[in-house]
């Protein structure tokens, strides 16, 4: 079964942030340290996009790999 590129993201948001709103794992980050905070930033940009330019089947298999077992597609 496919999933959709919002359904990627937010298992993809689970295994990378887990409970944690993306937004604030920056700001709690950047509370850590300014310099690291920025870092998280462009990287939390750069995942956004990654998400919004790969195609959903590439997201798929991505997710496939990660779950291995744990997730029957």
């Amino acid at each position: 079964m496919a999933i959709s590129r919002a359904e990627a993201k937010q298992l993809l948001n689970r295994i990378i942030f887990e409970e944690t709103v993306p937004q604030e794992w920056v700001q709690d980050v950047w509370g850590l340290s300014p310099m690291l905070g920025d870092s998280a930033a462009k990287l939390l940009d750069a995942f956004e996009a990654l998400i919004e330019y790969t195609p959903e089947s590439e997201l798929e298999n991505l997710l496939k790999s990660l779950y291995e077992d744990d997730i029957n597609f």
